[in-house]
């Protein structure tokens, strides 16, 4: 039975963090809120969990996953950063992108992408991912909630706690989302690709 609860967008009430914590600890697949569209979330070793994901949204092994980071530093643990990409992250995080970077050892190789060995990676500025991998001190493996057949992603909590019973075990209320969700910059070429258009301004990237 998947759990249901109202939790404050801007002040997340820490016993809710805590206990949302532990249903990822214990193998738990959620879904939470962010700066962007809501996002399906499990832990980043969680085999099972990411497997669940994939069918939930029906993504093959080709689809970039994005591991949520709480900061720069963070980004430099599973990412390769050099001075050119640090000063565009700089400039663009916390927000509503996520980029695509070659992924270090330090990723899971499940994770990557199969060929191209790169990940997405993205610094949310909403309290409720943060708060939550401050308690887990790891990143967040996420990917948007669209459903198959969608363009778009949910934004009602409401109708998603209706439609994924049984499927997540929590639902993270924090009011209606967007309709957007992160605008993605490929940066592992010579130049940044802008492959998707969302909520992030592209004008630097372009």
């Amino acid at each position: 039975m998947t759990q249901h609860w109202h939790i404050h967008p801007d002040n997340p009430q820490p016993r809710l963090l805590k206990q949302a914590a532990e249903r990822l600890q214990a193998g738990g697949l959620i879904v939470l809120p962010t700066d962007a569209s809501y996002v399906l979330a499990c832990q980043i070793g969680d085999r099972d969990a990411l497997e669940r994901m994939r069918r939930l949204r029906k993504l093959d092994d080709q689809h970039h996953m994005t591991l949520m980071c709480r900061d720069l530093s963070e980004i430099g643990t599973y990412a390769k950063v050099d001075n050119p990409t640090f000063r565009l992250l700089k400039a663009h995080t916390p927000g509503t992108y996520t980029f695509i970077l070659n992924a270090t050892r330090e990723v899971p190789k499940r994770l990557m992408h199969p060929k191209r060995q790169s990940i997405g990676i993205r610094v949310p500025a909403h309290p409720v991912p943060l708060g939550l991998m401050e308690i887990l001190q790891e990143p967040l493996l996420t990917c948007s909630l669209i459903m198959p057949g969608d363009t778009e992603p949910m934004d009602d909590p409401e109708m998603i706690n209706d439609l994924l019973q049984r499927q997540v075990e929590l639902v993270l209320n924090a009011g209606f989302g967007t309709l957007m969700s992160t605008t993605v910059i490929d940066l592992t070429g010579d130049a940044p690709e802008i492959l998707r258009q969302g909520a992030g301004d592209s004008t630097d990237f372009a």
